[in-house]
């Protein structure tokens, strides 16, 4: 899957899923702090990611996912390997 088509999705589900202002939704934005995810938000990711990109997010490989470019680079690091 192309790096562009894992951004898109990514926004796509912030957007619908969360009903997050699309213009928040950028790749310097900070997960918690610009976007708003809380704990119980993570939860409902673990799924959705796990049905868009086919793969179980393990939360202690995130300890380092701050932005939002971070987090989709960990998702094209489980999807393209």
């Amino acid at each position: 899957m192309e790096r562009k088509e894992i951004d898109q999705k990514v926004k796509d589900f912030l957007v619908s899923e969360f009903e997050i202002e699309e213009s928040v939704v950028v790749p310097e934005a900070r997960l918690r702090e610009d976007i708003g995810i809380d704990s119980l938000d993570f939860v409902d990711i673990i799924v959705i990611v796990d049905r868009t990109f086919g793969f179980r997010i393990v939360p202690e490989e995130l300890k380092d996912v701050v932005t939002l470019e971070d987090f989709c680079n960990y998702i094209d690091s489980k999807v393209n390997q």
